[in-house]
């Protein structure tokens, strides 16, 4: 199967694009921000019959080498499957907008989009915060987006 044929939805047929050099980061990273990912969680307590009972989670994040935290984020809970398989307490996720992350993530974060697989790429926190900025400032009442003409 070739890469293009490995791609299950729309952003992992962008992210082979541009590492084919088909599109640019930027055109890939619009696609992203319209996007749904899927941030695998562990949740505080064991769920019982498979019910959630906190309502916090921890989303699953690695250290970099410098020391940098980095978000793990995929595109799909079956792209996630094989890279979790490491991770034993990390068995539920939540399937959300990629804004609806950014919104709601720290700052300081780079993120890891389908690590260990060949449909992926790595942000750097700097990526990530002005992406973070632009969602805010688009979601901002008084942003001109969102004034009427």
């Amino acid at each position: 199967m070739t890469p293009a044929q490995d791609a299950r939805n729309v952003l992992e047929e962008k992210v082979l694009a541009a590492q084919e050099g088909h599109i640019s980061s930027d055109e890939l990273l619009e696609v992203l921000l319209t996007s749904q990912v899927f941030m695998p969680v562990q949740d505080e307590k064991a769920p019982a019959l498979n019910i959630q009972r906190s309502t916090r989670a921890r989303p699953l994040s690695l250290t970099a080498e410098d020391g940098t935290p980095i978000l793990v984020l995929f595109s799909s809970p079956e792209r996630a499957r094989p890279f979790l398989a490491d991770f034993p307490g990390f068995t539920g996720g939540i399937l959300e907008s990629f804004k609806w992350v950014l919104e709601r993530m720290g700052t300081g974060y780079g993120i890891a989009l389908n690590p260990g697989s060949e449909v992926g790429f790595d942000m750097e926190p700097e990526t990530v915060a002005e992406l973070a900025r632009r969602v805010a400032d688009e979601a901002a009442p008084d942003s001109p987006s969102k004034k009427l003409e």
